[in-house]
């Protein structure tokens, strides 16, 4: 606590004698530069710009507040010029959207394809207090965006290809600042630096790149659809292939909303395969100036943290998506993610890296292509001891919820090390009895298993005799559930904990369970959407 109070003595002195009030011109008034007098020969209809020259400053500025990827920033690059009544075929402005620090818009084009077009610079003011706006917190955060690698989307395509991840595929425009086909909006995309990526909203959307796929879906609608019926399922495999790809370019800010589904039918089942969006994040460098170094520590924030060429805490990468990947990746033992994660050094070749890297804008390859090249062969090749770590993270408390209809749920304590998990879906009309779930869980590894349902009339039983075992908590949801524990466990302590409403259940709590039932409904509550 101590370490913690001097370092955030530190970082508020300093910032109050480097800081002064918000600047109410800090961003660019227009990216367009001059065109070099010598390198790159000019492209047709392209421009030069630079990303945010206001991310340019002095040494001891840097000294304090990090070099970061200024340098990136500030570098000319050539990129086309955006004109709506051209672009795919002519496009239309459908809606204003985007969250609190970057200006996007949904756009559509002529076969009625859906697009984001968001700026790569951010203002993330609005993510402040209101009496923090007006003064130097506002200059210090617009400052750090300056960690953010601009071009940095561009890389990945290539690598979800190789690895087998699907993907958007990203464009960079530069807005003239005479655009007026925004209308009302014109004066927020004028001279700055866009980026165009696909929507997935229907099947007409891009799906050529998805073979068999039948649709498409955001995490809110595939999540709800999950959990109210228990013939729609994850591909856990899939998603734990796109998490590793997350942690190899380094992007910390994996959040479910960060994600579209590609939807498939197979048979009376569903299943969803994960679509990565939103590669703001990737390739982060933070950790270079002293304020920046003390401030992403474990103490503070620790998910930001920088990608460099070894991954020395992949938990800080975890920590955004906590929620997602806890219900999405439950299922897979660690034999999965060793598989996954040699599948992925095998696919991810020197080749493959280096042509990646060459996606960047010539003068950003000169740049930095061999320094993030040779970053990202080292942390491919690092990548087995990752998923380990990986799985070590998540495995520690796993939450096992079933569906809105009827899930039979079984734990069997085998042994001292080991316990098995398994959830099936009793034979409905036209759907036959099927296993959900199954898992062996080890003593060594998992601190505590929580089995949640839903809705309807839901079974449980733990049975088995040994000596030490995980601690189990039932949640037996709002139907009237059968709840039985016929195992036990040596020692003192209650190794298995039942939670429901005191009426309407069936519970034999035998000698092992603790009765934690409660006339308070609230006792059902499953966080569903993370919101």
């Amino acid at each position: 606590m101590q370490l913690l109070n001097y370092k955030t003595t530190l970082v508020l002195v300093l910032t109050l004698l480097l800081s002064g009030c918000a600047d109410d011109d800090f961003f660019q008034k227009d990216a367009l530069v001059d065109a070099p007098e010598q390198g790159i020969a000019p492209a047709p209809d392209s421009v030069w710009v630079v990303a945010g020259r206001h991310y340019e400053r002095g040494w001891l500025h840097r000294l304090f507040w990090g070099r970061h990827n200024r340098d990136i920033w500030t570098t000319p690059v050539q990129l086309p010029v955006f004109d709506l009544t051209t672009v795919n075929g002519g496009m239309k402005v459908i809606k204003k959207s985007g969250g609190y620090q970057t200006s996007s818009f949904q756009l559509q084009d002529s076969l009625g394809r859906i697009y984001a077009f968001r700026s790569i610079d951010k203002d993330p003011v609005l993510v402040l207090a209101k009496f923090w706006r007006p003064t130097f917190v506002t200059n210090i955060l617009r400052d750090q965006t300056s960690a953010a690698n601009p071009y940095g989307a561009l890389v990945v395509p290539v690598l979800a290809e190789a690895a087998g991840v699907y993907h958007t595929n990203p464009r960079y425009y530069y807005v003239p600042s005479d655009d007026t086909s925004f209308g009302s909006y014109a004066g927020e995309v004028q001279g700055k630096v866009y980026l165009l990526e696909e929507k997935f909203k229907a099947p007409k959307d891009h799906a050529a790149a998805f073979g068999k796929a039948t649709g498409f879906a955001d995490s809110d609608e595939a999540l709800r659809n999950r959990y109210e019926t228990n013939t729609h399922h994850f591909d856990q495999k899939a998603f734990a292939r796109a998490r590793l790809l997350d942690v190899l370019v380094g992007d910390w800010d994996r959040h479910k909303g960060q994600w579209d589904w590609a939807v498939f039918s197979k048979g009376t089942e569903t299943w969803y395969e994960p679509i990565p969006k939103d590669r703001d994040q990737v390739f982060l460098k933070m950790n270079d100036g002293a304020i920046p170094f003390l401030a992403t520590s474990k103490l503070l924030a620790r998910k930001l943290y920088s990608f460099g060429n070894k991954v020395g805490d992949v938990k800080a990468l975890m920590i955004n998506a906590k929620f997602i990947d806890e219900r999405l990746l439950s299922k897979l033992s660690k034999s999965d993610w060793v598989q996954i994660a040699q599948a992925l050094q095998q696919n991810l070749t020197d080749a493959v890296l280096a042509k990646a890297v060459r996606q960047f804008p010539q003068p950003v390859f000169t740049l930095k292509g061999a320094e993030i090249e040779q970053s990202l062969k080292n942390r491919r090749d690092q990548l087995p001891e990752l998923a380990e770590q990986m799985y070590a993270v998540l495995a520690e408390e796993v939450t096992i919820a079933g569906t809105d209809q009827k899930d039979i749920f079984r734990v069997r304590r085998l042994d001292d090390n080991r316990t098995e998990v398994t959830v099936t879906r009793p034979a409905l009309e036209q759907v036959p009895e099927k296993v959900l779930y199954r898992r062996l869980f080890f003593t060594a590894e998992t601190k505590k298993i929580t089995l949640h349902g839903l809705r309807e009339e839901d079974e449980y039983t733990i049975e088995g005799h040994v000596d030490d075992g995980i601690l189990i908590e039932v949640y037996g949801g709002m139907g009237a559930d059968s709840i039985t524990d016929k195992s036990s466990v040596k020692g003192l302590r209650k190794c298995t904990r039942i939670y429901d409403t005191e009426r309407g259940n069936e519970i034999d709590f035998g000698t092992e369970a603790k009765d934690h039932t409660t006339r308070d409904v609230r006792v059902h509550a499953y966080d569903q959407e993370g919101n």
